[in-house]
């Protein structure tokens, strides 16, 4: 990986942790992890390339709210290469924070209804970086907008999103830089969740985001609906062999994600816009 690379990723990462630290945490739970399928796809490129992805991840919970950190680290194989003619793989970091803010918490209120057992707020930003052959995103984005924390075991949040996203690439083929395009403003459902199954050492856990069209591009194409449904069955089995609950857990992983970043699968980006990828997944808490 690239100097530069590293020195954006640090950027992002010391952003976030400052983010993170504005709280006294009541709870907390941090890991590492790692994730390895052979179906991942790229828009213009290929959809069965073997990627590991390393990640490190933390959530805790203050008097007032939560907070979200991932960070994940992409390695792909030659077939999404580095460099033009290249046999080294692409690397990319991408960072997630989410804020959620508990209005009920505030208001010193219980906000419980139906099937909702809480109100909040969410505010955060994504932010990536890719050393790639074709589009190297500097993809920035804020987001920002209600939550519905649902009555159900574990967690299930649903959440209305505006979307503030930009992206500022490099072409290595024409060693060119394109100028930071700021696309449409647009919304996101997007849903959180983390449920055990029965009283079974399994849990259902991911997410999925249904993100509506941003607007025209950078380069004046129209962009398409994006749907991202990352979903994983774990298995606790740290606790199987007689260790501490939660603390060391593998499972199988499936990623579908139709229209990847806005791009249509049905137009030149082809089949490399729309993955479905299954993985396997270990991840270590502490």
């Amino acid at each position: 990986m690239s100097y530069a690379l590293c020195t954006r990723a640090a950027s992002c990462a010391i952003l976030a942790a400052c983010g993170l630290g504005a709280q006294a945490a009541d709870w907390s739970d941090t890991s590492i992890g790692w994730r390895y399928g052979t179906h991942f796809a790229e828009p213009f490129g290929r959809n069965d390339i073997h990627k590991n992805i390393l990640n490190l991840q933390h959530v805790s919970g203050y008097k007032y709210g939560t907070n979200f950190f991932n960070a994940d680290f992409l390695m792909s194989d030659d077939r999404d290469p580095n460099a033009p003619g290249s046999s080294d793989g692409a690397q990319e970091i991408y960072i997630v924070y989410r804020h959620t803010l508990d209005i009920g918490k505030i208001a010193g209120k219980d906000l419980k209804f139906g099937p909702v057992r809480g109100l909040g707020f969410t505010l955060g930003f994504d932010v990536n970086t890719k050393d790639d052959a074709g589009y190297n995103s500097e993809k920035r984005m804020l987001v920002a907008g209600p939550t519905f924390m649902m009555d159900v075991p574990g967690f299930l949040n649903v959440s209305v999103l505006q979307l503030w996203e930009s992206n500022a690439p490099y072409n290595k083929f024409t060693n060119t830089s394109t100028p930071r395009y700021h696309y449409d403003p647009h919304p996101m459902l997007n849903l959180a969740w983390g449920i055990p199954i029965g009283s079974t050492k399994f849990s259902f856990e991911g997410f999925a985001n249904f993100i509506a069209s941003k607007g025209r591009d950078e380069f004046g194409g129209n962009t398409a609906p994006e749907t991202n449904i990352d979903m994983q069955i774990m298995y606790d089995i740290g606790a199987a062999l007689g260790g501490k609950p939660g603390t060391f857990k593998l499972g199988l992983e499936y990623q579908y994600w139709r229209n990847k970043f806005g791009n249509n699968h049905k137009g030149p980006a082809g089949d490399g816009a729309f993955a479905k990828t299954p993985m396997v997944r270990a991840e270590y808490h502490f």
